[in-house]
C-alpha cells in the first residue's frame, strides 16, 4: 500500500530568537499559541497576518499552532524573526513484513524554502539506499546508503554510513521527494531491522541509537527548519515601494541568502519587531541599565538609540572601559595620571612609527637586491655593455623595469592574457607613453643559453622589417626575462583561415598577399640580417595579423642565430607537430631549409583551409603534409582547396602555388628551394596577376622541374607520375 503526503507550506523555521517576540503580534491580535509565540508578520487569524503565506492556525482544543494545506496538518514549534521557523517533520519507511507497505514521502512549500544550512538528510537501515530530491525532480538529487551485518557493528550517536548515514542538499529547495530502497529486502537484517527510514531533520537535533532500526514509523516528532522571507523583491526593488515595504521605523532591509526576498533588521541600539512601528515595532535599548550592554567605567547617559560614558569629579578620561577609562588626578603635583599614560601611548607609538620605517626600508632593499640579482643572471650587465658598443643604441632596445611593465599589465591581470604558447605567456600591455605593447613573459631559461639570449635581444632589435613583428626591448629585473613587442591587434592568421574559428572567408587575393608578405620576412631573417636568423617554428599561429590584414612574423622564442661561417647548427629538436623538418628531426641538423618545409605547411593551409593535424581524416591522412601530396598524386587536388577561394579564374595560380607547396616539403632539404626564391616566386605569380601581359607561363620543361621529386620520390622520368594531369590543367589555366 503507497501511502503519500504532500505538505505545501509558507512557513520557515529558525533558531531560537536573540530576544523574546511576546507581545510582538499586531496590535489587537493574539500573540501566542499555548507556548508558542507568533509575531507579526505571522498571524493566527485574518487580518493578524501579513499575507496567507505567513497564517499558523490555533488548534483551540490542544493549543497547538498548525499549518494547515490539502488537509495535512504540520505543528509549528518555533518562529523566529532572524527568517526561520521550526516544524515537525515527517519519517517515510520501506518495511518487509507481513504487513509491509512502502511509505513515499512528498513535502512542497509556496514562497518559503527548506535550510541546506540547518538540515541533514539522515538515512537508517542495515540494508538500505534512500534518495533526496526536489519536487519538480530537475534541479537536484542525492542521498546515501546505510550498511551494517550485525548490531554490534553500530555505533550509538554516529551516522557514518554504518546503519545511519546524513548528507546535505543545495540551496533554494521549495520541496522535496524522498524515495527509499533495499538491496535484499532486509533478508539478512530481518531480525533487528526490518524496515528503512528517511526523513530531513535539523542538523544535530536527531541522535542516532541502535533501536531506532526496530521502528520509527509514525513518527514526526523529528523538528525541520525552513527559511522564510518577505518573498518577491530583494530590498533595493522594495524600498521603491514605500506603501508595500515591510521595515518600519528604525530598521533596515537585509537581502534573503536561501529565499527570494528580503528580511528586516531593527537598527543599533534598537530592540523589537522591525514588521511593526512605533511602540510595538524596534525601540531604544536603555544601554544603562543592561550590564552586558554598558561598556562604562563610571557614568552612564542613555541617548535615543545609543549611549554616552562620562567621569566622576576628580576623574579624567573618555570614561568607556575599552578606552582610557576614567583615571585619579593626582593633586599632590598637580599631575594628572593620564599624562604619565598619553606620555606612555605617545612614545610606542613613535617606536611602532619608527621599527614600520625600518622593516620598509629593509623590504625595498631586499627587493633591489633581488632585482639586481636577477639582472645580472639574466645578462642585464651583458646587454648594457653591447648596447652602449652601439652607436644610437637607445633607438634599438629599451632596458624596461618590472615596475613599468607591472603598471602596463595591471600587475599581469589575467585579463591582460592574450595567449600561452609553449614559450610563454603574452600579455596586452599600455606603456605610459600611450603605446599599447605585447610583452611576453618567457620560460625559465638555462643559464648557458643566456649570451645568445642577449644576441637574439640584440639582433631582433635591430629587424626593422615591416613583416616581422618589432621587439622594443626587455625586462631583465624578473626571474624569467620579460621581451616587450610591438601589438598587433587583428589576430593570428590560423584564426581567419581555420573553419572551426573563422566568421568569415578570406579571400585567395589577400591569403596571397600574406603568404608573400611571410615568405618576404622569413628571406630576410635568413640572408638580409645582420647575423642569420633561423625561426625555428613557422606557423599560422605564429604570423599575426594587423587591421590591413598585413602579416608580422612573431614569437622568436625558439629561434636561434647561425654564425656567418656555418650554415647549419645541431640543436635539440623543437618545433610544433605537423610543421616539423623531418629531416631536422632525424638528424638534429637544423638549417633555413627546416623553415622552409614549414613555410610550405602554412602554404598547404592557405590553399585548404584545413587543420595541420586532424584526427578525424583517415589514418593516411591525418598529417596535412601527407594529405597534400597524396591528393596532388592522385590529382585530385581541387578536391581538397578551400572552396572559398577556388574560382575559374585563379585555378592555374593555385594549382603553381601548390606546386611551391610541394617542393617546399621535400625530405631532402637539398632538394627545397631558398626562402628567397619562394619569396620571389611568390611575387612573380602576383606581378603576373597585376600585368598578366608580361607573365611567361611555363613550358614543358619548367613544368617538369616543379614536379621533380616531392616528398621522398626519387628519379626522373616517374618523378611526375602522379602529377601528369596536372600540367594540362595548369595550361589550361593560362
Amino acid at each position: 500500500m503507497k501511502l503519500s503526503r504532500v505538505i505545501t507550506l509558507s512557513l520557515f523555521i529558525a533558531a531560537a530568537a536573540v530576544t523574546s517576540v511576546a507581545g510582538q503580534a499586531k496590535p489587537g491580535c493574539s500573540g501566542a499559541c499555548g507556548h508558542l509565540d507568533i509575531p507579526y508578520p505571522f498571524g493566527s487569524r485574518e487580518g493578524c497576518y501579513r499575507d496567507e503565506n505567513f497564517l499558523i492556525s490555533c488548534d483551540t482544543s490542544s493549543a497547538k499552532p498548525i499549518a494547515n494545506y490539502s488537509n495535512s496538518n504540520i505543528q509549528v514549534l518555533h518562529v523566529s524573526l532572524d527568517g526561520q521557523l521550526r516544524l515537525s517533520g515527517w519519517v517515510g519507511w520501506d518495511c518487509y513484513v507481513p504487513s509491509a507497505r512502502w511509505n513515499f514521502i512528498s513535502f512542497k512549500l509556496r514562497r518559503f524554502a527548506i535550510s541546506n544550512t540547518k538540515n541533514k538528510f539522515t538515512v537508517i537501515g542495515c540494508d538500505t539506499r534512500a534518495f533526496v530530491y526536489d519536487f519538480w525532480g530537475r534541479r537536484f538529487s542525492t542521498g546515501c546508503t546505510s550498511f551494517c551485518r550485525d548490531v554490534a557493528d553500530l555505533v550509538n550517536g554516529s551516522c557514518s554510513g554504518i546503519g545511519c548515514c546524513q548528507t546535505s542538499f543545495p540551496t533554494g529547495n521549495l520541496g522535496y521527494n524522498i524515495s527509499i530502497f533495499s538491496y535484499r529486502n532486509h533478508s539478512q537484517v530481518l531480525d533487528f531491522n526490518p524496515c528503512s527510514y528517511a526523513f530531513v531533520v535539523e542538523d544535530g537535533a536527531f541522535n542516532f541509537s541502535s533501536l531506532d532500526l526496530l521502528d520509527l514509523r509514525g513518527k514526526r516528532d523529528f523538528p525541520m527548519i525552513i527559511d522564510w522571507a518577505i518573498w518577491g523583491e530583494n530590498c533595493s526593488e522594495a524600498v521603491k515601494n514605500r506603501s508595500s515595504y515591510a521595515c518600519m521605523d528604525n530598521s533596515f532591509c537585509v537581502d534573503s541568502q536561501n529565499v527570494r526576498g528580503y528580511l528586516c533588521r531593527c537598527n543599533e541600539g534598537f530592540r523589537g519587531n522591525p514588521y511593526l512601528s512605533g511602540s510595538d515595532g524596534c525601540r531604544d535599548i536603555d544601554a544603562c541599565s543592561n550590564s552586558t550592554l554598558n561598556l562604562c567605567s563610571q557614568t552612564c547617559h542613555n541617548l535615543y538609540g545609543t549611549y554616552n560614558c562620562s567621569c566622576l569629579p576628580g576623574y579624567i578620561g573618555n570614561g568607556f572601559k575599552n578606552g582610557t577609562g576614567c583615571l585619579l588626578v593626582d593633586k599632590s603635583n598637580n599631575v594628572p595620571i593620564t599624562e604619565v599614560a598619553l606620555g606612555v601611548s605617545v612614545f610606542l607609538l613613535v617606536l611602532g612609527i619608527v621599527i614600520s620605517s625600518l622593516c620598509w626600508v629593509g623590504r625595498k632593499r631586499r627587493l633591489v637586491n633581488i632585482r639586481r640579482k636577477f639582472f645580472e643572471k639574466n645578462g642585464g650587465l651583458m646587454l648594457q655593455e653591447q648596447l652602449s658598443e652601439q652607436h644610437g643604441y637607445s633607438e634599438m632596445a629599451k632596458l624596461f623595469t618590472e615596475e613599468e611593465l607591472k603598471e602596463a599589465t595591471d600587475n599581469f591581470h589575467e585579463s591582460k592574457i592574450l595567449g600561452r604558447g609553449g614559450q610563454g605567456t603574452v600579455y596586452k600591455g599600455i606603456l605610459p607613453d600611450k603605446r599599447v605593447v605585447a610583452i611576453k613573459k618567457s620560460r625559465i631559461a638555462e643559464q648557458s643559453q643566456i649570451k645568445d639570449f642577449i644576441n637574439e635581444v640584440l639582433v631582433l632589435s635591430q629587424i626593422n622589417h615591416r613583416n616581422v613583428v618589432k621587439l622594443l626591448g626587455c625586462c631583465l629585473e624578473t626571474e624569467v626575462p620579460l621581451l616587450v613587442y610591438e601589438f598587433v591587434a587583428n589576430n593570428t592568421l590560423l584564426h581567419h583561415i581555420d573553419p572551426s574559428t573563422k566568421t568569415s572567408c578570406l579571400p585567395w587575393e589577400t591569403r596571397l598577399r600574406i603568404a608573400t608578405e611571410t615568405a618576404g620576412a622569413i628571406s630576410y631573417l635568413h640572408s638580409a640580417a645582420s647575423i642569420p636568423i633561423i625561426h625555428r617554428d613557422i606557423k599560422s599561429t605564429n604570423i599575426l595579423l594587423d587591421h590591413n590584414y598585413t602579416a608580422k612574423v612573431s614569437d622568436f622564442g625558439a629561434s636561434r642565430l647561425v654564425p656567418l661561417d656555418q650554415t647549419e647548427i645541431t640543436t635539440l629538436v623543437q618545433g610544433t607537430l605537423g610543421y616539423l623538418d623531418p629531416e631536422y628531426i632525424q638528424t638534429g641538423q637544423l638549417t633555413g631549409k627546416s623553415d622552409v618545409y614549414s613555410f610550405g605547411v602554412v602554404l598547404m593551409e592557405l590553399l585548404t583551409g584545413k587543420k595541420v593535424i586532424e584526427m578525424n581524416r583517415p589514418e593516411e591522412d591525418r598529417n596535412l603534409a601527407v594529405h597534400f601530396v597524396s591528393s596532388m598524386k592522385k590529382d585530385r587536388l581541387l578536391e581538397i582547396l578551400d572552396s572559398g577561394v577556388l574560382d575559374e579564374k585563379n585555378v592555374g595560380q593555385l594549382k603553381k602555388v601548390a606546386v611551391l607547396a610541394s617542393r617546399c616539403i621535400r625530405v631532402s632539404g637539398q632538394d627545397r628551394p631558398t626562402m628567397k626564391e619562394v619569396s620571389i616566386e611568390l611575387e612573380g605569380l602576383i606581378a603576373i596577376e597585376k600585368h598578366p601581359w608580361d607573365g611567361k607561363y611555363l613550358n614543358s620543361e619548367e613544368t617538369e622541374y616543379l614536379l621533380a621529386p616531392i616528398y621522398g620520390i626519387e628519379g626522373s622520368t616517374s618523378n611526375s607520375t602522379g602529377f601528369e594531369s596536372i600540367a594540362p590543367k595548369m595550361e589550361s589555366g593560362r
